[in-house]
């Protein structure tokens, strides 16, 4: 009778003299696994990274958006494109309204900055003093913008850090003008580096008043308008009044989208889900296409030794014991190859997030688990019908087969 030892023994004996066709079998397996690990690290750190961006604005806000998505359950239009523009009237409107503590309008675009000698392309966002408030801003040197009526223009900017060295390197910025296409705007503050939120690295942008950013890129439309609320708990009568008031500043016609963070984190936590889900469904093929290569080589290994199962049972294996020396051999390759693809994911996903520092890919517990398990059951399964063909031969008949060959 043979021990587990003898079993481990003998199967790595019989791998190691193999190496070509061990050799396949890692490899394919371990690719299996890589496929499965590393697309869905990349999917679940694209997911977490969008999450977070949202989460930043806090449960305390509302955002009015221009345009309506008329099928219950969709996403509202993100790309700021609607049937009628929110103006500043609309936005001023929304003060009146009981349980709101500011609001922030939002005009975005690009456009070229000059300071001297220098000059670069970056991001303009029009806004006003309470932008700062909403979004959490703060300034390491000079001051926020000015507290003025949201029509009222003023030659005043702040940069971000990143823009700041970019344009002036070590020289002083505050009092410093700067020229914005046909404007020319001061600089009174630097923000301090607070990394990128909502997809906007603010150290690389520019924030003026947003009468002075309507001008500049000539348009009477908000691209967005952001809320802050007095409380939480009024955040769905406030939804409704601010519809009311669009609806009726807008002729009676709702053409605009008033959601909160945690419904786009919602929207967008699904639909990230099922899509981190089908990469990971695209990578386990590959895991079947390895478990297909073993029992191929697990088939031909058996056609290759029947001398040896003859002798194994001359010497007295039972079929049984046959059956697991394969199915051992088998698994033996699927973990190795497993834990090999599995390493290699993990130092993939390692280079990803040192070249992307902000995006966090990390392969959730369950991808790795299930892409293990997955590889090793695979192994057994695909080996299962080989082994049992092995177990089958007569130690007479296999003897002779061989040496008839």
């Amino acid at each position: 009778m043979m021990t587990l030892r003898d079993q481990i023994g003998f199967s790595l004996i019989a791998i190691t003299r193999q190496r070509f066709r061990t050799i396949m079998q890692l490899v394919a397996m371990a690719i299996g696994v890589l496929a499965v690990v590393l697309l869905t690290g990349l999917g679940e750190g694209g997911r977490q990274y969008v999450l977070t961006e949202f989460s930043s604005l806090g449960k305390d806000t509302i955002l009015l958006l221009p345009g309506r998505k008329e099928t219950s359950g969709g996403m509202p239009p993100l790309s700021g494109e609607g049937t009628r523009d929110i103006t500043l009237d609309d936005a001023t409107s929304l003060l009146r309204l009981r349980n709101v503590e500011r609001i922030a309008p939002l005009v975005v675009g690009n456009t070229s900055i000059s300071a001297g000698n220098r000059s670069r392309e970056s991001l303009i966002i029009g806004t006003n003093a309470a932008f700062f408030a909403v979004r959490k801003l703060e300034v390491r040197q000079g001051k926020i913008l000015a507290d003025i009526p949201l029509n009222q223009t003023q030659p005043d900017c702040v940069i971000g850090a990143q823009l700041k060295h970019e344009l002036f390197g070590p020289r002083i910025a505050i009092g410093q003008w700067l020229k914005l296409s046909q404007y020319r705007c001061r600089v009174i503050g630097i923000l301090a580096d607070t990394g990128t939120g909502l997809g906007i690295n603010m150290s690389d942008a520019l924030i003026i008043p947003v009468a002075n950013a309507m001008q500049l890129f000539n348009t009477e439309g908000l691209f967005r308008v952001m809320i802050d609320v007095r409380s939480v708990q009024a955040i769905p009568a406030l939804i409704s009044n601010i519809e009311q008031q669009m609806t009726m500043l807008h002729d009676g016609q709702l053409d605009v989208t008033v959601t909160t963070p945690d419904s786009l984190l919602a929207a967008f936590d699904n639909i990230l889900l099922v899509l981190t889900l089908a990469i990971a469904g695209i990578g386990g093929i590959s895991l079947i296409v390895a478990g297909v290569l073993i029992m191929n080589m697990t088939v031909i290994s058996v056609s290759q030794r029947s001398a040896e199962i003859g002798l194994l049972k001359a010497l007295g294996a039972s079929s049984h014991e046959v059956k697991i020396l394969f199915i051992t051999e088998a698994s033996m390759l699927s973990v190795f190859g497993a834990a090999l693809g599995l390493v290699t994911a993990e130092a993939c996903l390692w280079l990803a997030r040192q070249q992307f520092p902000d995006v966090p890919f990390h392969a959730p517990w369950w991808a790795s688990v299930t892409a293990v398990g997955v590889a090793a059951g695979t192994g057994l399964l695909f080996a299962w019908l080989p082994a049992r063909r092995a177990a089958a031969q007569a130690p007479v008949l296999a003897l002779q087969k061989r040496g008839g060959k």
